[in-house]
């Protein structure tokens, strides 16, 4: 079973399996930290995400290597955000999307597929089914992070459709670790998405 696992990662040097560990339990602490809508989701997945960026360039998985550099940019933004306060309330609270933002989610989703097939086009990347995988969840993981960052409880739902996608593309890629955090990162997301459900309700109620 551990050789079925881990086999790929033969040959693989001790510096990019050891950064990619410690991107695994980066990760992981960050989702955590999210389903519990603490602001050290953003510190904890910058260290993730920025180790990712160059993981993912060795791997010539560009799209998620774009995904995981927006991640980097956005954290600092979505830091920001959350720490903004209208007297002692949150500024940007746990809502519902509006229909306006569904709007420009689709827009910023086709926009940004576009863009990364240009980019899997330009580089001639397109020579694997995992490649157009790649391209729908990296659209996924962009609105995903930027509803999060403005606390849009639908942003749980991107996560969980693009996690439940990346857990093979990874595991048949060879980069087994990378794929059980998606496991994980997928069993968070759920809780999270409850979490956050009655994190809502309980606000709702008390309004």
């Amino acid at each position: 079973m551990w050789d079925f696992l881990f086999q790929a990662y033969e040959g693989h040097d001790q510096l990019s399996v050891t950064l990619e560990i410690v991107a695994f339990l980066f990760g992981v602490f960050s989702v955590y930290l999210a389903k519990q809508n603490h602001i050290l989701v953003y510190p904890t997945g910058i260290i993730s995400t920025s180790i990712y960026v160059y993981l993912l360039w060795q791997w010539s998985l560009f799209g998620d290597m774009l995904v995981n550099g927006y991640y980097t940019i956005l954290s600092i933004l979505g830091w920001y955000w959350w720490m903004q306060k209208k007297g002692k309330k949150m500024e940007f609270p746990i809502q519902h999307a509006s229909r306006k933002e569904w709007v420009n989610y689709g827009l910023f989703f086709s926009i940004t597929i576009v863009f990364i097939v240009l980019v899997y086009l330009f580089f001639d990347k397109f020579t694997n089914w995992y490649s157009y995988v790649d391209t729908f969840t990296t659209g996924l993981f962009m609105v995903a992070m930027l509803a999060m960052a403005k606390r849009k409880i639908e942003h749980w739902i991107f996560w969980i459709i693009g996690n439940v996608l990346s857990i093979p593309l990874y595991f048949l890629k060879g980069y087994t670790i990378t794929s059980i955090q998606y496991l994980v990162f997928l069993i968070l997301a759920i809780a999270g998405y409850i979490q956050w459900k009655k994190f809502l309700n309980k606000s709702t109620t008390n309004s």
